[in-house]
């Protein structure tokens, strides 16, 4: 991987992680579109520590104070502070553990065409925005119920499909279920960080089984990059999302999906 290519990944992976317009899309169509080769396991691994550590530092406060609780609720066995938002968060991501080992196979190899990022990134754009119009708005993430969060659980088993994007379905989910703009960002930003432990575990394991050798300057390069524009785009999401709204990414993929499908269709 020369420069360009290391600094382009990273950064396009740092921002699309969380912002409703899926990581998966871009890091499949971007070799596609440049011609690059496929950045390989230990790549991959880098970027996904890059973004479980800036997801992971700016809501560290959160994490600190559901952990301390959620260990007081085992302990004292029933829900104590913000403890139930820790289960939440564990419940939540079960749909999407199980629905990467039955199917996960399958998706990367017959789910990864142009054809399916395009109708995903429109379909799920479209309904993204009829989301952000027509939800209520008027619950925070700690009011969520057991079927609320197993709900967006089931959404973000749905992300697995490329395209799809994962922080962009929970969201829908989030708001449709009647969360508001912020709720719906912070849980999903939460929801993310075991989902990215577990994928970074699988190809970390990968990594190890492969004996592949390892351009560090690229694994710790990549790395930091991810980490850095992964943090500044979740700050600037959150602080601009009650003005800006979701329609910017919602027009964002219809545009993508309209210019893959003249590219690809």
């Amino acid at each position: 991987m020369d420069l360009l290519h290391i600094i382009s990944l990273a950064i396009l992976q740092g921002l699309t992680e969380f912002l409703p317009i899926s990581s998966s899309a871009h890091l499949i169509l971007l070799p596609l579109i440049t011609g690059w080769q496929d950045q390989g396991l230990a790549f991959d691994v880098a970027v996904h520590v890059g973004t479980l550590s800036a997801v992971v530092i700016y809501f560290r406060k959160t994490l600190q104070t559901i952990s301390q609780d959620w260990f007081s609720s085992l302990k004292q066995r029933h829900s104590v502070g913000e403890s139930n938002l820790a289960w939440a968060v564990l419940l939540g991501t079960i749909p999407v553990g199980l629905a990467g080992l039955l199917f996960g196979n399958y998706i990367e190899t017959a789910l990864r065409s142009p054809l399916v990022i395009a109708t995903t990134t429109i379909v799920f754009g479209l309904l993204l925005g009829w989301a952000d119009w027509h939800g209520k708005q008027l619950r925070t993430e700690h009011q969520l119920t057991w079927k609320d969060v197993l709900i967006v659980g089931i959404a973000q088993a749905i992300a697995l499909i490329p395209g799809t994007s994962r922080s962009g379905i929970t969201m829908t989910a989030g708001l449709i279920l009647g969360l508001n703009r912020q709720a719906a960002a912070h849980f999903s930003f939460l929801l993310s960080i075991p989902v990215i432990v577990l994928a970074g575990g699988l190809k970390t394991i990968e990594l190890i089984q492969s004996n592949l050798e390892t351009d560090w300057f690229a694994i710790i390069s990549g790395a930091a990059l991810s980490a850095i524009s992964a943090y500044i785009c979740i700050h600037l999401f959150l602080k601009l999302l009650e003005k800006i709204g979701m329609w910017p990414f919602v027009i964002y993929r219809l545009l993508l999906g309209a210019i893959l499908v003249g590219l690809f269709i």
